[in-house]
């Protein structure tokens, strides 16, 4: 696993051992980064269920001003850091070692590109998705990128805030671009 382009490109990214995470494949983060190009350049990225953090340092390689990285295990933090340093990015990266959902409930910062890859098979996607909507983490122009074993990623309640910008699939890998619906600028 490496970064693709930009700053850092070629990269090399250390990744945890053992079956706990699932690495974005190349592929399909070079599908997904391609559709948002335009959109990176001073970003402000939120990497939830970050892993390696591959996504954020993708971001910020391809030109976002900052990202944050949330991960509960403590081995992935560890990973996400040694990777930073790796990329030279410390200056524009902060991480935490945190619970995605307890995480995004203190949060105050509005962020521009929101990557959730949470474990497969459960609902975390619809409850951050719900937390970034109720919380006004986002904006109307932000987007939100679910990978998923599925594309049906929301619930009823989420189904109506969102709307699908762009839907890839790579493997079992289902990516979801999402855009939220609000009815007045917040």
């Amino acid at each position: 696993m490496r970064i693709i382009t930009g700053k850092a490109r070629g990269v090399k990214l250390n990744t945890l051992d053992g079956n706990d995470t699932r690495p974005t494949s190349e592929r399909s983060k070079e599908a997904l980064f391609s559709a948002l190009q335009f959109e990176i350049a001073d970003a402000t990225v939120l990497d939830l269920f970050a892993g390696s953090g591959q996504m954020g340092l993708e971001a910020v390689s391809r030109g976002a001003r900052r990202a944050y990285f949330a991960d509960r295990s403590r081995a992935a933090v560890d990973i996400i850091k040694k990777n930073i340093e790796k990329c030279r990015f410390e200056a524009l990266c902060t991480v935490v070692c945190e619970d995605s959902i307890s995480f995004l409930k203190c949060q105050s910062e509005k962020f521009d590109i929101v990557f959730l890859d949470p474990p497969y098979a459960t609902s975390l996607i619809d409850e951050a998705a719900g937390l970034l909507y109720d919380r006004a983490l986002i904006g109307r122009n932000s987007y939100v990128v679910c990978e998923s074993d599925r594309f049906d990623v929301l619930g009823e309640k989420n189904a109506q805030r969102y709307e699908v910008i762009k839907t890839l699939k790579h493997g079992i890998a289902h990516i979801t671009v999402l855009k939220a619906k609000f009815t007045e600028e917040i």
